[in-house]
């Protein structure tokens, strides 16, 4: 009864807006996480981009949560804008730890299926980007949310499948005759799973908030 008297007192939207611009951070990360994928001098000017966007979704991260302490009426529960900005914040971090690992190691040659996932991740922030203004009118937009979660899964699950096929790869190359290179091979696949992994964590979180308020 309390939660559908809610949704008829008028409430603050900026949540919506810093969501959307959280949103946008993440598609620039995700691209600038592909351009470090493509190798060469400028992999080190990339990285640096991604390192400086993660700071950017950190700062709306923390708006988020200070508006959510600061607004008596909140669009959703507040146990929900926080899981779901957290997630989002998530992506970006998982990206920027990809990328810290690539410094670390001074990597500057990745494997095709490397930038193969780079592309998932971009491909899952445009999703996310499209999905997250459908919250402001949830009810209209259940459908197209429900599509966006199963679209999110569908990348995740072809991420789960290029990361065994990565590690495959680098074993037969380097499994005997190059250690490190298969362990550093194998870390960055692995931080590239798991920024998909990240994007399918944000689309639960939409569906669940739209499961909730139907």
């Amino acid at each position: 009864m309390m939660k559908w008297f809610q949704r008829l007192l008028p409430h603050e939207d900026k949540f919506f807006d810093l969501f959307e611009s959280h949103s946008k951070i993440l598609v620039e990360g995700a691209q600038a996480l592909q351009n470090v994928l493509q190798g060469g001098d400028d992999a080190a000017r990339f990285c640096r981009v991604v390192i400086d966007k993660e700071n950017e979704a950190d700062e709306v991260t923390r708006q988020v949560m200070l508006s959510v302490r600061r607004t008596f009426i909140t669009p959703f529960d507040r146990s929900d804008i926080q899981a779901l900005i957290q997630s989002m914040d998530d992506a970006i971090d998982q990206m920027n730890q990809t990328v810290k690992t690539i410094m670390l190691f001074e990597v500057r040659k990745f494997d095709p299926l490397m930038r193969d996932m780079a592309a998932l991740a971009v491909d899952a922030a445009a999703l996310t980007a499209k999905a997250v203004p459908l919250l402001r009118e949830i009810a209209t937009n259940a459908s197209a949310i429900n599509s966006f979660a199963e679209n999110m899964t569908l990348l995740e699950d072809r991420s789960d499948q290029m990361h065994d096929e990565g590690l495959r790869d680098l074993f037969h190359r380097h499994g005997n005759s190059d250690p490190m290179a298969f362990i550093v091979g194998s870390r960055i696949y692995e931080h590239l799973e798991k920024v998909l992994d990240r994007f399918e964590d944000v689309a639960n979180q939409v569906n669940g908030i739209v499961i909730e308020h139907l």
